[in-house]
């Protein structure tokens, strides 16, 4: 082949480093780990759905344009405030 070069062996010992992690937190349920990440998310869904479906029956879906990026918006603050409130800071 024309072109490439050899990269030496020794360059990628510190690789499996860089792949560690940093240790998030998990909790055992079911027999199962789950990251604290996921229930954040979770809550993050839960909030979305519920605003979307507060909108929906108040009425304001109709008169509220970009509907998609309020819920999402709605659904991330949620899902931060779960995060620094049990697991951050």
């Amino acid at each position: 082949m024309l072109g490439t070069a050899r990269v030496p062996k020794y360059l990628f010992l510190p690789l499996p480093l860089a792949l560690g992690g940093c240790g998030a937190p998990s909790y055992d349920l079911f027999g199962a780990f789950f990251p604290a990440w996921m229930f954040c998310a979770l809550a993050g869904i839960a909030a979305a759905l519920v605003a979307r479906l507060a909108f929906v029956t108040r009425g304001l879906s109709t008169e509220m344009p970009y509907q998609l990026t309020v819920c999402t918006a709605i659904g991330v603050i949620v899902a931060i405030l779960v995060w620094l409130l049990f697991f951050g800071l």
